[in-house]
């Protein structure tokens, strides 16, 4: 036995610790720290939330670095690098005076968000890990977690200090040095991993094949190389609905509360009351997530992944056209728990079925070129602010997004697991 049974476990938890602290000190802290920065530094809004762009654009544009990275100097070393960026990134936003500074703290704080979460966690975890569903399920339940908990860290943290906004960045950074040197230090050298891998590779691959035509969970007997993943449509489908998600979850995360106070004064309710019950939902959409991603990683080696993307999808589309009508109480229940669940079960799905479809050797390439769509995702604030301002209202903009998702949809209930590759 190349590892102890507890190890791969261990190395679950130290991974969602990491993506949970990741999670809640970027998305998750960014939007409630910038009106104290706004305050002192006399930004705009427009301005100053421009930096949440830069985060995501970051974010996705760098997916290419940490595959390239972990082949080159291993996962170890990765994670140091990323580490070491995302801390710096925390110290430029904590003496952030102009917004050229600001916006540099905020690039680095994508790119070292990407080079210590996503692609080295699932990687690691794909390769210690048989049966992926339940550990895939509790690391990206944790990085809910850490966004529902971020705005709740700012405000602690925060009243400890005096509201001393440079003390917050300062303590993030040190939390990002301290939990991703921990992480990088047991994960362990690439040779072990690399042993481990291939044992648990041997161990799907031999399942692969004993499974009966007709099994529940659709496991690929062959390991498929990067250039001939790409020739297949299922990718592609797969990529699409990772960037129908993300497309979703940025622009409901940005512009619900605007979007749903507008609705509520137009209703009649009072300004006030309609932002604190908008903001609510935004909360409940959070709670959605983390369930459906618990919910997902208990299913996902028994059901067919497929058929938890497909309910994703619709449940997107269905919050979507809610959202976008939501003058009442029950169309906003619908909305919070369409677009949470969708967006919680979809990067679960996708993740697990680009393993059972092509294999784990190729996935770190494969998945990283997944994440590049966050880059393009990244503009859906902007495309629904300038809807906004041409038509009068964000309507238009979930339903124009909600039938972009509704292609997706069809496409996987029509999509079925790739064919082996010709050799």
């Amino acid at each position: 036995m190349t590892t102890s049974r507890f190890r791969p476990w261990l190395l679950l938890a130290a991974f969602s610790l990491l993506l949970f602290l990741i999670t809640a000190s970027t998305y998750g802290s960014l939007g409630v720290v910038l009106p104290a920065m706004i305050g002192e530094l006399n930004w705009s809004f427009e301005k100053a939330f421009l930096g949440f762009s830069v985060l995501g654009v970051f974010t996705g544009a760098s997916s290419w670095l940490p595959a390239i990275l972990i082949r080159r100097i291993g996962v170890r070393g990765t994670l140091l690098v990323g580490a070491v960026v995302l801390a710096g990134g925390f110290l430029g936003l904590a003496n952030a005076e102009s917004l050229l500074s600001y916006y540099v703290g905020a690039a680095a704080c994508g790119v070292g968000f990407q080079m210590a979460a996503l692609i080295p966690g699932t990687h690691v975890l794909s390769s210690l890990f048989r049966q992926r569903a339940l550990p895939f399920g509790v690391y990206f339940t944790f990085g809910s977690l850490g966004g529902a908990a971020g705005p709740w860290m700012v405000l602690t943290l925060m009243e400890a200090s005096g509201g001393d906004w440079r003390a917050f960045w300062v303590v993030q950074a040190v939390l990002a040095a301290i939990v991703g040197g921990g992480c990088a230090l047991m994960v362990g050298g690439s040779k072990w991993l690399a042993a481990a891998a291939q044992e648990v590779d041997e161990k799907v691959e031999q399942a692969a094949r004993q499974a009966p035509a007709n099994a529940r969970v659709y496991h690929t007997a062959h390991e498929w190389t990067v250039r001939q993943a790409l020739r297949t449509p299922q990718f592609y489908i797969l990529v699409a609905a990772y960037f129908s998600h993300l497309l979703v979850g940025v622009t409901v995360a940005s512009v619900s509360v605007s979007h749903l106070t507008e609705i509520g004064v137009a209703a009649g309710v009072a300004a006030v009351a309609a932002g604190a019950l908008a903001a609510k939902m935004l909360s409940l959409e959070a709670l959605m997530q983390t369930l459906a991603r618990l919910a997902g990683g208990a299913l996902g080696d028994r059901v067919d992944p497929r058929w938890l993307l497909v309910f994703a999808q619709a449940m997107l589309v269905v919050g979507l056209l809610a959202l976008a009508k939501a003058a009442t109480p029950a169309l906003m229940l619908v909305y919070a728990i369409g677009t949470g669940v969708g967006f919680g079960l979809t990067v679960l799905a996708v993740t697990v079925l680009l393993l059972n479809y092509y294999g784990r050797q190729s996935n770190l390439e494969l998945f990283s070129l997944t994440c590049l769509v966050g880059a393009v995702s990244a503009a859906g604030p902007f495309i629904a602010g300038a809807m906004r301002d041409r038509l009068g209202s964000f309507t238009p903009t979930f339903e124009v997004f909600a039938a972009v998702t509704a292609v997706v949809f069809v496409a996987v209930l029509a999509m079925r697991p790739p064919r082996a590759p010709q050799t």
